[in-house]
């Protein structure tokens, strides 16, 4: 029993110590990109990932040898597929004849990063993390991961290796704030300031920060496990708005396989729209087309070209930006959404084109009133935006479009960006008054809920509207599609619009009495952009002082995690009373 014991705890022991050498030796990984290092500092480095890789090896070998319960299948396909690629690197660069040549150019082969990286997924998807509410409540821990990204982003933009000239914490913070709240605002050119290694950071940012570091946490942890505790599957039903337990874990592999396939397919179609002259190799072209993918789907606006879209080889590339519009709507409408349309989808084409069948009286409720709100409300304001933007600068910024196609798909774009995308193809700084007023109501709208964008959100404002008419006609209460709106949507809906004007205002405030030389329109423009993490500017971003821009960094922070969720992390939740006290009108009007 003892000699049992014992051994448990020595394997006990090993895993704990490989997962801290896979810790360090991710550590060690990210400061192999970011700093220039003498060849004995290299030789050193390539010890430590021959160490933590080979530890790695251990581990997964003592994993299975004293395993008790049988894996699951996709579990041992992951292993054996990592162990392949672990000892191929290792013999190839460690015991091959060419090996002593190889040492030298061994940090440049991304493969060893690979293994690095799969180790330490490995290793930290078996630690057995536990959450406490009674530590942070869910709101709380929502708000800690995106401070905690931003921050490490935030150092690792720093780095040496990251830019070409050196960059000011603020500059980095602002970067990394921007990125992680999948905002888009700028202050240094992107393509120019950082190397592809900060651009990569950046990119990696803006996709964990618009799907939630949480979420490819607790993913990679319940892949190698059965399951995960009650309390935990309770903070991650509120993170996915899942309804019953069972589909945390399902809603959570829904939102990652949906995003990287539209992000691939996104990928592929920009890079087939592109002409290959426009970039030095396959690789820098693939980046291309890879980075604005995941920029567009995420909602963030990020682009490698110095004036975005609006550049001279892309401004009237319509196949190009109409791929892009595909891909920032679909992320904006939502992962739910999304997966109620293809739901919906197969059950139009199963039982109405397919089965040619009389029709009865009994139709399914398969697109669900939170679908149908957000796609109505998204149709109306593109088509409404559209049309406005059409007429508004017809003689103006789309005189020099080609043909009435350019011009539609030009207005198209400039309707549909600012519902949190942020790329643009036009010179915003020469936009009529009219459609920056256009684009600011459009900017605070935003994207519908559980997206990638930001705003008050689609359904918030569908809300607002039909409480008008209904008070309008004389209801007591909003019904639409046979439903009847619950008493606390309405409530949640007209909270999130009051602190977003709030914390708008309070912004616009506090940016004109720091830089007072800047015209109003411009700081409004500014802010509400920050708040609604869109990214779009009228030029001002990069000239605001030290002030304005921690003021920028801390609307575009509370506009991703949204002020409703900050007030509820700060004040403790009262227990639900069973009495109630007499009600009393409050004269408003």
């Amino acid at each position: 029993m003892k000699s049992r014991l014992l051994n448990s705890i020595n394997h006990n022991l090993i895993y704990r110590i490989t997962f801290l050498l896979s810790l360090f030796g991710l550590l060690v990984f990210v400061l192999d990109f970011g700093f220039n290092k003498s060849k004995n500092l290299q030789t050193t480095v390539n010890l430590v990932y021959f160490i933590v890789l080979t530890m790695g090896l251990v581990a997964t070998a003592i994993r299975y040898l004293k395993q008790n319960k049988v894996l699951k299948r996709k579990v041992i396909v992951f292993d054996a597929l990592s162990i392949i690629v672990i000892l191929s690197i290792v013999y190839l660069h460690f015991f091959s004849e060419q090996s002593h040549e190889k040492l030298s150019i061994f940090y440049d082969d991304i493969w060893v990063k690979l293994a690095i990286i799969l180790t330490f997924i490995r290793e930290f998807a078996e630690r057995k993390v536990t959450y406490k509410r009674t530590f942070l409540n869910p709101a709380q821990l929502f708000i800690v991961s995106f401070l905690m990204l931003i921050l490490l982003g935030s150092f690792l933009l720093m780095l040496p290796n990251a830019t070409y000239t050196h960059i000011s914490f603020l500059d980095a913070l602002f970067t990394a704030t921007s990125a992680v709240c999948v905002t888009g605002l700028v202050v240094v050119d992107t393509g120019t300031f950082f190397t592809q290694f900060g651009q990569t950071v950046i990119i990696i940012m803006i996709q964990i920060g618009g799907l939630g570091i949480l979420t490819f946490a607790s993913y990679f942890s319940y892949f190698f496990k059965d399951g995960s505790t009650y309390e935990n599957q309770l903070v991650l039903g509120d993170m996915t708005n899942s309804q019953k337990m069972s589909e945390v874990f399902n809603t959570l592999k829904g939102i990652l396989f949906i995003t990287f396939i539209i992000e691939s397919l996104g990928a592929l179609l920009i890079y087939t729209s592109l002409d290959r002259k426009l970039f030095d190799s396959f690789f820098e072209h693939l980046f291309f087309a890879a980075f604005h993918s995941v920029s567009a789907f995420c909602n963030a606006g990020f682009s490698t070209l110095s004036n975005s879209l609006y550049e001279t080889e892309f401004r009237f590339n319509y196949t190009l930006q109409f791929v892009i519009i595909c891909i920032f709507m679909l992320g904006g409408l939502g992962f739910p959404i999304v997966v109620n349309l293809v739901k919906y989808t197969k059950y139009f084409f199963l039982s109405r084109v397919f089965r040619r069948k009389r029709q009865t009286a009994y139709r399914p409720w398969v697109l669900n009133i939170n679908s149908r709100i957000a796609l109505i409300t998204t149709t109306a304001l593109t088509i409404a935006g559209t049309l406005l933007f059409f007429m508004n600068e017809y003689h103006y910024i789309l005189s020099d479009q080609k043909g009435m196609v350019g011009k539609f798909v030009t207005s198209l774009f400039a309707a549909t960006t600012p519902r949190t995308s942020g790329f643009n193809t036009i010179d915003m700084g020469a936009l009529q008054m009219s459609s920056v007023l256009l684009i600011i109501l459009l900017m605070w709208i935003g994207a519908s809920p559980a997206s990638t964008g930001g705003g008050i959100k689609t359904n918030t404002f569908a809300i607002a509207i039909l409480n008008f008419l209904s008070l309008a006609k004389g209801k007591s209460r909003i019904e639409i599609y046979r439903r009847e709106i619950a008493n606390v949507s309405i409530r949640r809906a007209f909270a999130v619009i009051s602190l977003s004007l709030i914390v708008i205002g309070i912004g616009i405030f506090a940016v004109s009495e720091f830089d007072p030389q800047i015209k109003l329109i411009d700081i409004a423009f500014e802010c509400f952009s920050a708040y609604s993490t869109v990214g779009l500017s009228l030029g001002i971003t990069s000239s605001l002082s030290v002030s304005s821009k921690f003021v920028i960094i801390v609307i575009m922070f509370i506009g991703r995690v949204s002020m409703l969720s900050i007030i509820i992390a700060v004040f403790k939740k009262v227990k639900h009373k069973n009495y109630r006290y007499p009600t009393e009108e409050i004269t408003i009007n």
